[in-house]
């Protein structure tokens, strides 16, 4: 079934038009934001409004089709973060100088990991994190309405 536009409006307004999943604004992206199905298709999910969140294109491909990561802190498996089911600022916090998103549960860290919120995986380049200094400095980062919390 084709998502209507209707619905993918309801979905970005829901989402205040952050990504779900980084809180990555889609004001200050050159591309719109995906429609993620939150328990994947492939995997007999529906087009349902419930299930559905609006995801930056890095997120929703790194998703693909998981639900689940590994909590890099315990190398135990554990549900990504699930937008309709859990509260963004209980998993996930800026670190100190707000350009690197941390899961502080194992939800967080799985879903840091699976999706790869800072770019770790590419030695020596952070484009993401660069990205985010460069919104900082000019006040786009992190999103005023984002439950703004940072590591200790």
């Amino acid at each position: 079934m084709t998502i209507s536009n209707r619905l993918r409006e309801q979905v970005r307004k829901r989402a205040n038009s952050l990504c779900e999943y980084c809180h990555s604004s889609e004001r200050i992206s050159s591309v719109r934001f995906t429609i993620d199905h939150i328990h994947p298709q492939s995997l007999g999910g529906a087009d349902d409004f419930d299930n559905l969140a609006l995801a930056c294109s890095r997120c929703n491909q790194r998703r693909y089709n998981f639900m689940n990561g590994k909590d890099t802190q315990t190398d135990l498996i554990a549900a990504l973060f699930n937008p309709r089911q859990q509260v963004w600022g209980e998993h996930f916090a800026w670190s100190a100088d707000k350009v690197r998103l941390l899961g502080t549960t194992p939800t967080g860290r799985a879903t840091c990991d699976r999706l790869d919120v800072n770019d770790d995986r590419y030695k020596g380049e952070h484009p993401i994190t660069e990205a985010r200094a460069l919104w900082l400095s000019v006040g786009w980062h992190p999103p005023k309405d984002d439950p703004i919390q940072t590591a200790a």
